[in-house]
């Protein structure tokens, strides 16, 4: 079973279920989602706030496939490019982190460790931007064996599992951060440790155990 991820683009925005291709809870205000969705034509707003979010501050979601087949994505970005982010009563996000407003994995897949894969590859491309955390608003209703959840918020036990930590308690919508320096740290301590491993064994210390074997 072979996995990949890659960036969300225009192109790439036509893979994501369709409820969440024409889905605009998080780019409008509520009043303009409201109007958006009485046009019957909320997927021309959605493509055109990723357009303008790609041109102006870059990749702003991951989709992750398993054998070729879209099984599931994440969608991020600052606070001012998401106005709902201003609604929730633990807002608002920090100066310092964006906001991860969607996990989904399509439910063939769900437990298989997609949602942290797709963690992580935010977590790496962040990094590389200077970014210094991620946040998020968590659904303490949602169904917790569904990393995706079904409406437009993950539950915040998915976002505990993969690191986060409660950062502003409340019975329904949590806000939880992810430091993106202790990711990078646990990162670089795994690779320390491997290459202290293997710079400790030799060749010959390498190939004698299959040398004993092939003797036996």
């Amino acid at each position: 079973m072979s996995r990949r991820l890659v960036s969300l683009t225009l192109d790439t925005l036509e893979e994501l279920p369709r409820s969440c291709r024409r889905c605009v809870f998080w780019e409008l205000d509520p009043v303009a989602a409201d109007r958006a969705r009485a046009s019957g034509d909320p997927a021309l707003e959605k493509e055109a706030w990723v357009s303008q979010t790609l041109l102006e501050w870059g990749s702003c979601g991951k989709l992750a496939y398993v054998d070729g087949m879209p099984a599931g994505f994440v969608m991020y970005a600052p606070p001012a490019y998401l106005p709902r982010s201003m609604a929730f009563p633990t807002s608002p996000v920090s100066a310092d982190a964006v906001l991860l407003t969607t996990a989904h994995v399509v439910q063939p897949f769900a437990g298989g460790g997609l949602g942290r894969m797709l963690v992580q590859g935010v977590a790496r491309d962040l990094t590389k931007r200077g970014i210094k955390a991620i946040e998020a608003f968590g659904d303490t209703t949602a169904d917790p064996e569904e990393t995706a959840g079904r409406g437009c918020l993950a539950p915040a036990d998915f976002y505990l599992s993969v690191g986060f930590k409660t950062v502003r308690p409340h019975p329904r919508f949590p806000r939880l951060r992810l430091e993106l320096r202790t990711a990078l740290s646990w990162k670089s301590d795994v690779e320390y440790a491997l290459e202290k491993l293997l710079g400790s064994m030799t060749p010959e210390s390498l190939l004698r155990p299959a040398t004993r074997a092939a003797t036996n």
